[in-house]
């Protein structure tokens, strides 16, 4: 029996996004997963008590109440696909920030402002204009359309769906963590990352997961963040955690996909190569949680997820350029 196959008769897997990147990486051709890497790192984060990070409150809105539950479902319906040159990025309170941080802080500051912006009745009439002057920095953010067709989406289901309350839809999940995140992928196009490799459906569901983990990181676990089961959740497969990955040793490419990502080639969304890097990247987090667990360091996919994602902010020694695809997944 395999370690894929070990760790799938053990957990849980809801939404099948194991065992359908397990058949990826059984046959992948253009990346492997270096196991004793895995044990290396296993034994340098158990060394340095590495702990996940907590809920930023400072770039992110949080007023306790169902607003930020539209917040963050505005939030990530938008979260995908920040790289560029230059990366897009905005000024806050005296701070320069630029991906992800500036998506939140941009929205923060326009509920601030104003305090409909994330209604629903508000997100389905969205026009593109109001939609740039929030998001206004730099440069404009990549796929701007497909963002504001994303904010559209989420305003018009949750409008003529949930009587435009994120909060009644969350309720409709009952508490239960693969739930939510599989009636998000259901209910929202832009949300349902699925794949298709060797002719065979690839589930990810990164941003439809990662806004269920949101909500019990913002809301503390209680109210509109409280879950069950949020260890069947997997690993948020983007494109900082395989850079990570790979400068700690535990992914390694073939030759001629290293090139292309170190020369910062582009690879075609739904390719075999960009498949393969992210199943490769959820089933490392999973041998990475397997391996702390031995250690004493009994982790949920998550939150090996956010260690791996804060320190990829940093300089790492041997870190290449992460893989650029143009995405509205991740």
């Amino acid at each position: 029996m395999s370690q894929s196959d070990k760790i799938l008769a053990t957990r849980a897997d809801p939404l099948e996004v194991l065992k359908t990147t397990a058949f990826v990486v059984s046959r992948a051709r253009f990346v492997r997963i270096n196991y004793d890497a895995v044990e290396r790192v296993a034994d340098a984060l158990v060394a340095t008590r590495t702990e996940p990070p907590a809920w930023n409150y400072a770039y992110h809105f949080f007023d306790s109440t169902a607003r930020t539950v539209n917040y963050l479902f505005l939030l990530d319906a938008l979260n995908f696909c920040f790289w560029g040159n230059p990366k897009w990025g905005i000024m806050y309170r005296g701070k320069r920030l630029d991906g992800y941080w500036a998506l939140a802080a941009a929205l923060k500051r326009a509920l601030e402002k104003e305090p409909h912006f994330a209604d629903a009745d508000f997100l389905a009439r969205l026009a593109p204009r109001e939609l740039a002057r929030v998001l206004r920095g730099n440069t404009t953010i990549p796929l701007f359309t497909e963002r504001w067709r994303s904010a559209r989406e989420l305003g018009t289901i949750l409008r003529e769906h949930w009587g435009g309350s994120a909060a009644t839809f969350v309720a409709d999940a009952r508490g239960d963590a693969p739930r939510l995140a599989q009636m998000i992928a259901d209910n929202f196009a832009s949300f349902n990352d699925v794949a298709v490799y060797d002719h065979r459906e690839v589930r990810f569901f990164k941003r439809a997961q990662i806004l269920v983990a949101d909500l019990w990181g913002a809301f503390g676990g209680k109210t509109w963040g409280a879950f069950e089961r949020l260890d069947a959740l997997t690993a948020f497969a983007d494109y900082k955690l395989p850079q990570i990955l790979r400068a700690w040793g535990i992914l390694r490419y073939a030759p001629a996909l290293a090139r292309k990502v170190d020369a910062q080639i582009e690879l075609a969304a739904g390719s075999p190569e960009e498949i393969e890097i992210r199943a490769a990247t959820l089933w490392a987090i999973e041998f990475l949680r397997d391996a702390l667990a031995r250690r004493g360091r009994k982790l949920w996919s998550i939150h090996v997820d956010w260690i791996l994602w804060q320190a990829s902010q940093t300089r790492v020694t041997g870190m290449q350029p992460y893989h650029r695809v143009r995405t509205l997944f991740y």
